[in-house]
């Protein structure tokens, strides 16, 4: 089976079609949530919500998981189909149309951290004559890590075609500054093998350690299950851990969340705030 890479570029590949089958596949869902979790364990991040950036979000799969466990986040896409799709869904997170092989384009010391979910081997792909692998990859990794605040770790979950292809993203992010290495998930696993590039921005004051890889089969060994449901409220998982700084759904607190998003993205008639709002009427016989 051909890689998607090797089909056509992103923003072609993915189109409206591709788009809703994607977000809409119950084993993508499941495979996505599993890999954005993971990387959040990988980014080791306090308790407290954090503002993250999340690179190649495409339709917000792994964007409405950091929702869930109360972090802040910016999505970047190339794909304006997927955008639209994560649009339509109502997701929490501002979105940008931005291809990152042109570079992150904010201010330094932004984020806190960074994920990135099968996407960076897409730089590796030289689909024309202008996109040379290397220097997309360098300014990919140079403005990412200008970025991130001093500390701040970034984790791309990625697909190598080979050695060499991973040896390259390594060898580019160590030039621009990152410290930190590859972390190979249920390595004797040919089905479950997920690799995660674990980069540090900068010196903190922990000294640089890779995190422990899992091991065993997959993902039934990794003591995390998640269901492949999801409706339009967002994704259902089967997991214990409490959601941090996130409103009840129904509450005014999160009615007023919503009203304010819906007024940064300059939607149209959204209705004023007042004492009444979110307050039930009295039942009328």
């Amino acid at each position: 089976m051909s890689r998607p890479e090797h089909i056509a570029p992103p923003e072609i590949f993915y189109n409206d079609d591709e788009a809703q089958k994607y977000t809409q596949n119950s084993r993508v869902q499941s495979i996505q949530a599993e890999m954005t979790l993971r990387a959040i364990d990988l980014l080791s991040l306090p308790d407290s919500p954090s503002f993250l950036l999340d690179i190649g979000c495409g339709s917000c799969l792994s964007g409405e998981i950091l929702s869930e466990e109360g972090h802040i986040w910016c999505g970047l896409d190339i794909a304006p189909s997927m955008l639209q799709v994560a649009l339509e869904r109502d997701v929490e997170g501002d979105l940008f149309l931005q291809d990152i092989g042109d570079g992150i384009p904010f201010r330094a010391g932004t984020f806190d951290g960074a994920i990135s979910i099968s996407v960076i081997q897409w730089l590796c792909n030289a689909d024309k004559a202008a996109n040379a692998p290397g220097v997309r990859l360098r300014r990919f990794f140079e403005t990412l890590y200008a970025s991130l605040r001093r500390g701040g770790r970034a984790v791309c979950q990625f697909y190598p075609e080979s050695e060499s292809q991973t040896a390259l993203i390594m060898q580019i992010a160590t030039k621009c500054g990152f410290g930190g290495g590859l972390v190979v998930d249920y390595p004797d696993s040919k089905k479950a093998r997920k690799y995660y590039l674990c980069l540090v921005a900068g010196q903190s004051d922990a000294p640089v350690a890779l995190p422990q890889a899992l091991t065993g089969e997959g993902e039934e060994k990794s003591g995390v299950k998640y269901e492949g449901r999801r409706g339009a409220g967002g994704a259902i998982r089967n997991r214990d851990k409490k959601k941090k700084g996130k409103a009840e759904q129904g509450s005014r607190e999160w009615v007023m969340q919503k009203k304010e998003l819906y007024r940064k993205r300059g939607k149209a008639d959204v209705p004023r705030d007042s004492k009444y709002s979110t307050r039930k009427r009295k039942v009328r016989f």
